[in-house]
């Protein structure tokens, strides 16, 4: 089956960074594609509510906590005042220009842009809802892209504008005096570093023993103890019981190892306890298309569900929710869908979280190799023997490398310090490629640079690190 050109049709349900680089994949191979989302522009959560203005707005907390260090070095600038107009106003900019970039490149590829929500009607048609118009659209083949919501916990879900989510919190309504954020992870410690460094005083509440779960230990201590300092609490082991809005503020019961049941005032609350896949209402019971029990697309190793003609890619189709594994999946399912020899198979996909210092990581973690039982060897490089972290002020970093037992094969690395975000794509060309310790000691990097630090950790594996020697 094909369109009136011959071209086959593919109909791309949400346009965030799964489904636009679907759609431009598409494209580039002659198909005839619609891009259907209820945004009026492309882009989905990642670039209007997610990671762009996100990272924006981090780069200014960065920027005011490096005028305050500068000091240190003799550079001394007045108290900064904060405009919060001007500020939203640049990172509404940054989103704009980003956003328009995008509608040229759908125009310039061909790609068909459809607002309104889409919805299976069987296995080759969707029905397009916006407004009062319903319009079918028949394929060939189907994409599913529509990403992840919040999740809200129903204790958390209370009607008021002093309840934030992610989005919300990241239209900067205002800076309350006081703020408290419920969850540890990435996402709450990312916002939660921009709220204090914009003036707020901030309480992080996270119901396990530490925060970024899942994430090596070693990593995040530098980062907890950067933190410490800069928000007004944060609560380990401790839950949110209850929240009520009153005319005084939002009265907020905390219960957990580390304080009594106890009742706080807060002028604001940022809920940040993680995303769900974003598969409601899609009619995937017209299909043949199944969820697991945490509502996850099943898809396979070319990203096809059990619908033979629809494909999904991204944060509905599984973890890790990242953006930059939506658009590889969706280069997978279009070569699939063009009948070229493919498979998701990837050796590591990187993670970041942007918070200062930030945390990066790829493959496998040293908490998962303990927990898998793999043999592995882990050797780790202190920044405080880095030339390049000293002349920034910034010797709190560590990479580490975790080796596979006997062979030398790099299964993961992990790094932590200013700008770790841009070291680890190396690392994982490294992990992907079955690298080996003696390839990255090998490898002459440029002086002094922190990714360094990569050639200097495997250097230290063999004990040949110029600039470091680790304690026997």
């Amino acid at each position: 089956m094909t369109g009136p050109t011959g071209a086959q049709r593919v109909v791309v349900i949400g346009a965030g960074p799964g489904g636009y680089p679907a759609a431009f994949h598409a494209a580039a191979r002659g198909m005839d594609v619609t891009l259907v989302d209820p945004a009026p522009h492309a882009g989905g959560v990642c670039l209007q509510r997610g990671c762009i203005p996100s990272k924006v707005l981090l780069h200014v907390a960065r920027l005011r906590a490096e005028v305050q260090q500068a000091e240190r070095w003799g550079l001394r600038y007045g108290e900064p005042t904060l405009d919060l107009a001007a500020l939203r106003a640049w990172k509404n900019d940054v989103v704009g220009k980003m956003s328009s970039g995008l509608d040229v490149l759908l125009r310039a590829h061909n790609v068909r842009y459809v607002q309104g929500r889409g919805r299976f009607r069987d296995a080759h048609t969707v029905h397009v809802s916006h407004e009062q118009e319903l319009v079918a659209r028949e394929f060939d083949h189907a994409i599913i892209a529509t990403g992840s919501l919040p999740a809200l916990p129903p204790a958390l879900c209370v009607e008021s504008p002093r309840v934030m989510d992610s989005t919300a919190a990241l239209e900067l309504p205002d800076i309350p005096p006081t703020l408290l954020v419920i969850g540890g992870g990435y996402i709450g410690l990312e916002l939660g570093s921009v709220y204090a460094a914009l003036g707020s005083r901030v309480t992080v509440v996270e119901m396990t023993a530490g925060l970024l779960p899942g994430v090596d230990r070693d990593l995040v201590r530098p980062l907890q103890q950067r933190l410490t300092p800069r928000f007004a609490e944060i609560l380990l082991n401790t839950r949110v019981t209850q929240i009520e809005d009153r005319e005084d503020g939002l009265h907020v019961t905390l219960s957990g190892a580390e304080v009594e049941t106890v009742e706080r005032v807060f002028d604001k609350a940022l809920v940040a306890v993680g995303r769900r896949p974003n598969a409601a209402d899609l009619g995937l019971e017209q299909i043949a298309a199944a969820t697991d029990d945490r509502g996850f697309i099943l898809t396979d190793g070319q990203c096809r569900t059990a619908e033979p003609s629809v494909f999904a890619v991204g944060d509905v189709a599984g973890e890790p929710m990242l953006a930059h594994k939506a658009t590889a999946e969706a280069r997978v399912a279009v070569e699939a869908i063009a009948g070229e020899p493919t498979l998701w198979d990837p050796a590591a996909i990187p993670a970041v979280v942007f918070t200062d210092p930030e945390i990066a990581w790829c493959g496998l973690t040293e908490m998962q190799a303990r927990e898998r039982e793999v043999p592995v060897q882990v050797v780790k490089f202190p920044w405080s023997a880095s030339g390049r972290a000293a002349t920034i002020g910034r010797p709190d970093g560590l990479t580490k490398l975790i080796l596979e037992q006997g062979t030398e094969r790099i299964l993961g690395v992990g790094v932590v310090g200013a700008g770790a975000g841009e070291l680890i794509g190396e690392a994982t060309l490294a992990v992907e490629m079955g690298a080996r310790a003696r390839d990255l000691a090998l490898t002459i990097h440029a002086h002094p640079t922190l990714s360094e630090t990569l050639m200097e950790a495997a250097e230290l594996f063999f004990g040949l690190s110029p600039h470091y020697r680790a304690r026997a």
